[in-house]
């Protein structure tokens, strides 16, 4: 990133497409690209209906990260934020931006007077593993995640 303002924002429809470009850069990343299927129509639909909110971290007006996130409960702890995805452009990293939306973030989780929030990392990503890290996370190893996919979304 060059000497541009920083902005990190609430994220709008119009923003949609370039958080789209976003996770599928996340997806080459975790080498899982033809896992990527939701479209940047499906993204509008359901931003539109409220099912996810965004921030947006934006310089030189191009947005070059986001957290795609939504609330969801614990039963044990109550109101929660989950941060489905979370990525900073691959030539912007290490220049402060994921902590300006993390951090953006956590306080929106504070706002909502969120008791947790939670995420899921991959084992093998040391660089995000080592930013978690530095916000006194605690990465869980003995929970196992369970799914089911339909092959479309119920019309």
């Amino acid at each position: 990133m060059e000497e541009k303002t920083l902005t990190v924002r609430p994220g709008e429809p119009a923003d949609l497409p370039a958080v789209h470009a976003l996770v599928r850069e996340l997806a080459v990343y975790e080498r899982a690209e033809q896992e990527f299927t939701a479209s940047v129509e499906d993204y509008r639909r359901d931003f539109d209906a409220g099912y996810f909110e965004t921030l947006v971290a934006e310089a030189g007006g191009k947005v070059i990260g986001m957290a795609l996130y939504y609330t969801a409960y614990s039963t044990w702890k109550g109101r929660m934020l989950y941060l489905e995805d979370f990525v900073v452009e691959e030539g912007c990293r290490g220049q402060g931006v994921g902590r300006a939306l993390f951090e953006a973030f956590l306080e929106e989780a504070r706002r909502k007077e969120c008791r947790l929030v939670k995420w899921q990392v991959l084992d093998w990503n040391e660089p995000a593993l080592n930013f978690y890290r530095k916000y006194d996370s605690v990465i869980e190893k003995d929970w196992w995640n369970g799914k089911i996919f339909f092959s479309a979304a119920p019309k």
